[in-house]
């Protein structure tokens, strides 16, 4: 925030200038423990409620996100339109300074890059976690036109929020969509996924205690057909050997056990999955080495009920840390889940595809 340049003439206190400055910026937000947050006005507004369909709007929640409206956030200069400038109009009270006509607030409608020179204004949602240990989230964030029609998605993490705690973020600047800036009544909380802290997949550039880099990539669907690859990196400092296939623990929305589905060893089972995985093989991964194994499943529904399962609890062996995703598998009524052996990823040129199968 820039204080006007000094002039000899029309002193003003301190306090003054303060006093000016708050009645424009507003005053601070506030967010406590479990779900508890102190509203204010602000220059950027709340936001529109949604509608009866759920498209968009502040007060929407679920699964513990809520969007919370528009709020202020820190202009292109990296300081913070709400910060109170008090403290330093105050640190030298021999000095007199002047004030010229304060710029006027823009809200997040002006100008293409919505910094306004003065306030941006984001969209903000909170995240609370009601259980007992620390949570890791991620958010599907659908932005919407003019006619609540789903234009784009967004996916952002929020990680470890502690027990029992509420924390406020903002969505990041995806610019104009539609021919309007994003506000809160542009944006639909499209899924949810909470995991264990402690299991949750190491972010890119991250490398845990183990050594070892587990993730789930997005998957592929045709036909019926889906796959989603597993990803194991060694970014630890000294070579990793394994032999085998993946540990995996199916749960459900409440991280229970799902019963009921056989997991195979292989996918020659899982139609059009393809053959030829052939027995496994021991791998052995240099550090910055990886490895690729692969979920496969149809998601044919006939006679019974259908069966879903958002979270996989993975160990890349038997006694490895467990990692979990949330790769939402709509095995239908099949009941059967493929899983291929670990192959490197690296072993030669094109050795695997990204889902874990044999390159022809």
């Amino acid at each position: 925030m820039r204080i006007p340049p000094l002039r000899p003439a029309l002193a003003v206190s301190g306090a003054l200038v303060a006093s000016l400055l708050l009645g424009a910026c507003g005053s601070e937000t506030t967010v406590s423990g479990a779900g508890g947050e102190g509203e204010r006005e602000s220059p950027c507004g709340v936001g529109a409620a949604g509608g009866a369909d759920g498209g968009g709007g502040a007060g929407q929640e679920r699964d513990g996100v809520r969007i919370v409206g528009m709020v202020e956030r820190a202009d292109g200069s990296g300081s913070k339109a709400t910060a109170s400038p008090g403290a330093r109009a105050g640190e030298r009270p021999d000095v007199s300074v002047t004030a010229d006509s304060l710029p006027e607030v823009s809200g997040a409608a002006t100008g293409p890059t919505g910094t306004g020179g003065w306030t941006s204004c984001a969209v903000a949602y909170s995240v609370t976690n009601q259980e007992a240990e620390p949570f890791t989230y991620t958010i599907v964030f659908s932005l919407l036109d003019d006619q609540g029609r789903a234009m784009s998605n967004t996916e952002e993490t929020v990680a470890s929020v502690g027990a029992g705690r509420t924390v406020r973020r903002t969505l990041a600047d995806s610019g104009y969509l539609g021919g309007h800036r994003l506000d809160a009544e542009h944006v639909r909380i499209l899924d949810v996924k909470r995991v264990p802290s402690d299991e949750a997949p190491a972010a890119a550039g991250s490398c845990p205690p183990s050594g070892l880099r587990l993730t789930a990539d997005k998957g592929d669907a045709a036909m019926g057909l889906r796959v989603v690859g597993l990803h194991l990196e060694n970014c630890g400092g000294r070579p990793y050997s394994l032999e085998g296939y993946p540990v995996l623990e199916l749960l459900d929305g409440e991280l229970e056990p799902v019963d009921g589905i056989d997991v195979l060893r292989g996918t020659d089972d899982i139609p059009m999955a393809g053959d030829g995985d052939g027995l496994p093989r021991r791998v052995t991964l240099r550090p910055g080495e990886s490895a690729v194994s692969g979920l496969a499943w149809r998601n044919t529904t006939q006679a019974g009920a259908a069966v879903t399962v958002p979270y996989v609890r993975v160990r890349a062996e038997s006694g490895s840390d467990p990692v979990m995703v949330a790769p939402d598998l709509d095995l239908g009524t099949t009941g059967r889940l493929g899983v291929r052996a670990w192959r490197k990823s690296d072993a030669g040129a094109g050795s695997v595809t990204d889902d874990g199968r044999p390159r022809s």
